[in-house]
């Protein structure tokens, strides 16, 4: 029996590659879909009082959760697009707009319910204020983050980038707000869940200032 030549085996592997990583990909969303179900699911076992109230709490969490997936995506372009089949920008994109939009929802439900349109604005009266309400202040630098993106082609880069940079505090302000005030927060389970997803965002952020460093010989 003669071996087969070698031409025959590496396509096959190379093919099976693309494979691979559609399967990861499909792991993937899994597993977020998963993490999704599972910060909804959870939050009726930490309070229930009524619909407006839970909705109040779940838009905060889920537009908090769906912007540090955005966030932790960013070191990991090229293998994004391979897992998702997709432009990075396409998939970081769904998750921030997800969030962006769920993050505005959360202080015009409290705003509609209690009639106070001053929960936009931050409150500097006392540093514990500003930082218990940093989610009013999130909200204002996550629309100028937004603005730096849909202004990019206009804009240098030494300009836009830091301005959506902005997202990484705006993060920061949702958990610090969340941990000071919040009720979810007051769950050990969402409590660990969510400020491991800012330990991990910080660490997105330290890899992504790093994959930036100037090389060596450039």
């Amino acid at each position: 029996m003669h071996p087969r030549p070698a031409t025959t085996i590496i396509p096959a592997a190379v093919h099976s590659l693309p494979m691979q990583a559609e399967r990861r990909g499909r792991y993937l969303l899994i597993g977020i879909a998963a993490l999704y179900s599972g910060v909804v699911l959870w939050s009726f076992t930490v309070s229930y009082s009524d619909p407006v109230s839970w909705l109040l709490r779940i838009s905060g969490l889920i537009g908090l959760l769906s912007l540090s997936i955005a966030a932790l995506m960013t070191p990991f372009l090229a293998r994004i697009c391979a897992l998702f089949g997709a432009p990075f920008l396409r998939v970081h994109h769904v998750f921030a707009a997800f969030g962006l939009v769920l993050a505005t929802l959360h202080p015009v439900i409290l705003a509609t319910e209690t009639l106070n349109p001053a929960v936009f604005l931050p409150s500097f009266a006392s540093p514990y204020l500003f930082f218990a309400l940093g989610g009013r202040m999130a909200l204002i630098l996550l629309y100028i983050a937004l603005a730096a993106i849909l202004l990019r082609r206009r804009l240098p880069q030494r300009v836009w980038r830091p301005l959506h940079g902005l997202m990484y505090a705006v993060i920061a302000l949702g958990i610090i707000h969340g941990n000071l005030i919040g009720t979810d927060f007051q769950d050990p389970v969402i409590f660990v869940l969510f400020n491991g997803l800012f330990v991990a965002v910080v660490g997105a952020f330290l890899l992504k200032r790093w994959q930036r460093r100037p090389k060596k010989g450039t």
